[in-house]
């Protein structure tokens, strides 16, 4: 079977506020912040290859600098600009991909813990199942309000919080599937937020994988602190984070 690895790379950063002109790139434990997600691809031992979506010329350029240390790695690359939107980047990547893919996992580079047993994990899903996702239950009260903009004195209406998930990525996909669900998604003209959203279009049910280590997605400064300290942890249990 085929397995390819899509990592999106094209988001442009804009609530990092600065602090760093990429967070893709942004250093993290010493390398780039998109090597820790393929490093741990890489060492999950279930990928044939890899897409890579890219924002621009000048990005991919310094993409591929940044991934020299893995320069026998570099071969199994496809590279693909990515669109406006996240759900155009995934459809550009889906439409690139051979015929003979049979599964693909596609990932947001902004999420550099992922771990290489969480990836087996979510492996074995979608090889049974044809559609998993990695996520976590949702520990905080959640209230939904009548309007986005309703905040003062508004309706509280309370969520059954036993039924909550968080999606993470990767999430997974047997291809032949997603692609299809993709081209549902372009020629309907949604708007979906995740891969999930997609496969729904189609009556495509998803495999929820519970994931127990930390998966967090870097949006702001702040974050690429805490993930700092998360992987000290994870090297230093006794470090008292």
């Amino acid at each position: 079977m085929s397995s390819t690895a899509i990592l999106l790379a094209a988001g442009s950063s804009s609530r990092m506020q600065g602090s760093v002109e990429d967070k893709v790139l942004a250093p993290l434990a010493g390398k780039p912040l998109l090597l820790h997600s393929i490093q741990a691809f890489l060492d999950s031992g279930i990928l044939d290859q890899f897409t890579i979506v890219y924002r621009d010329a000048a990005q991919k350029e310094a993409i591929q600098n940044a991934l020299d240390p893995l320069d026998p790695f570099k071969g199994e690359i496809t590279w693909v600009q990515g669109g406006q939107e996240r759900q155009h980047s995934v459809a550009n990547s889906l439409q690139a991909q051979a015929a003979t893919c049979n599964f693909v996992y596609i990932h947001d580079c902004a999420r550099p813990l992922i771990t290489p047993r969480a990836i087996q994990d979510l492996a074995a899903a979608v090889q049974a199942d044809k559609a998993a996702v990695l996520a976590h239950p949702v520990t905080d009260t959640i209230k939904r309000i009548p309007a986005s903009e309703q905040l003062v004195s508004t309706e509280l209406e309370d969520l059954d919080r036993s039924r909550l998930w968080a999606m993470e990525t990767p999430q997974a996909f047997a291809y032949p599937e997603i692609h299809k669900a993709y081209q549902n998604v372009q020629s309907k003209q949604l708007r979906i937020t995740d891969d999930t959203a997609a496969a729904a279009t189609i009556g495509l049910k998803t495999t929820i994988v519970p994931n127990t280590s930390p998966n967090p997605k870097i949006t702001h400064p702040e974050d690429l602190l805490y993930a700092e300290c998360l992987l000290d942890q994870s090297r230093n249990p006794q470090s008292g984070y």
